[in-house]
């Protein structure tokens, strides 16, 4: 089996439902012939790799381990699922604090155990502050982690062309940014229908300003009704689209929709979210994203969200204030 690359690409959660799915899916997108299953779940971690081992991949030397300094160590490319899973009658906030404790030590494992990673994947939720954690912690660059926000966009393009009954592949250009949670940005201007730009067909007989009303809110509870239909979060899509952005860095096919950056410039300081983004092999690097003055005012609300999700962090003393970040990551200005 050809593979972009030899070095080792670590899939943190094996164990999980996003874990083990994205491990067979990076073997079977040919991503690295070196992977790394990690799950202190010790007993769920072996079944797993037993079960991709009796598939008879050739190609690929799978490791497991529950020890993760082994899992960590010689990592150049991470993908990390390793915290709670939300459940039903949970919001992405509800699972704050604990997964927070969890990306903070994880930082510190690749600081101590892989300094020379060349990129993180963070995608257990809240995303933005998990990955904006893992990121302070680590000593990383910016450009170096990266947090999953693709799933809003993919389900607005999902929704639209439900609505307009259309294949998807015709829905272009989909875009939510700000936060990956309950008070995400849904942007239309950015998006065209079979052609048509969506904005002028909102409001209209086709898309009703109600109709657009509802379909932006089927966007924002996309993962609430994933749980009401399967009893459990999402893992298929987030386990694809996260293979798909390490794909990228590793210097595979282009990723197509937004991803999670950290951002600190004169509107928006000291926080992760998504925007426009490109992801190669030298990290992930963002645009500001600009839409209506309507849309605007949605991003500008949606960054105030996380904010305060991040500054209750500091008021908890779970994390120092920002002017305090620079003592620990020198990359953070």
């Amino acid at each position: 089996m050809k593979t972009l690359t030899s070095e080792k690409l670590t899939i943190v959660g094996a164990a999980g439902m996003i874990g083990s799915n994205m491990a067979q899916s990076a073997i079977l997108m040919g991503l690295s012939s070196n992977i790394c299953l990690y799950d202190p779940y010790a007993k769920g971690l072996e079944g797993v790799a037993e079960e991709l081992l009796q598939c008879g991949f050739k190609g690929v030397t799978i490791t497991y381990t529950d020890n993760i300094a082994e899992a960590l160590r010689g990592s150049k490319y991470i993908i990390t699922s390793g915290g709670a899973a939300r459940k039903e009658g949970m919001t992405r906030e509800d699972l704050l604090k604990g997964n927070a404790e969890v990306a903070i030590q994880f930082g510190k494992d690749v600081k101590q155990y892989c300094p020379d990673v060349k990129h993180v994947v963070v995608i257990f939720n809240p995303a933005d502050i998990t990955g904006l954690l893992v990121l302070l912690y680590s000593g990383l660059k910016p450009s170096q982690v990266s947090t999953l926000a693709a799933l809003d966009s993919t389900r607005l393009r999902n929704e639209l062309a439900k609505h307009f009954n259309i294949h998807p592949d015709k829905v272009l250009n989909c875009r939510t940014y700000g936060g990956h949670g309950e008070q995400m940005a849904v942007f239309s201007s950015t998006t065209t229908v079979d052609g048509k730009p969506l904005n002028a067909l909102i409001g209209t007989p086709e898309l009703t300003t109600e109709q657009w009303e509802d379909i932006k809110q089927k966007v924002i509870q996309g993962g609430k009704r994933i749980i009401e239909l399967r009893g459990r979060s999402s893992f298929q899509s987030p386990a694809y689209l996260s293979l798909e952005m390490i794909q990228a860095v590793m210097g595979g096919d282009k990723f197509d929709w937004p991803v999670g950056v950290y951002v600190s410039n004169n509107e928006y300081s000291n926080i992760m979210m998504a925007m426009e983004t490109s992801l190669d092999t030298t990290g992930v690097h963002y645009k500001e994203a600009k839409g209506t003055e309507a849309e605007n005012k949605a991003l500008r609300e949606s960054y105030m969200h996380l904010c305060k999700l991040r500054d209750e962090l500091i008021a908890s003393s779970v994390i120092p204030p920002v002017n305090k970040w620079n003592a620990i990551n020198e990359h953070l200005k």
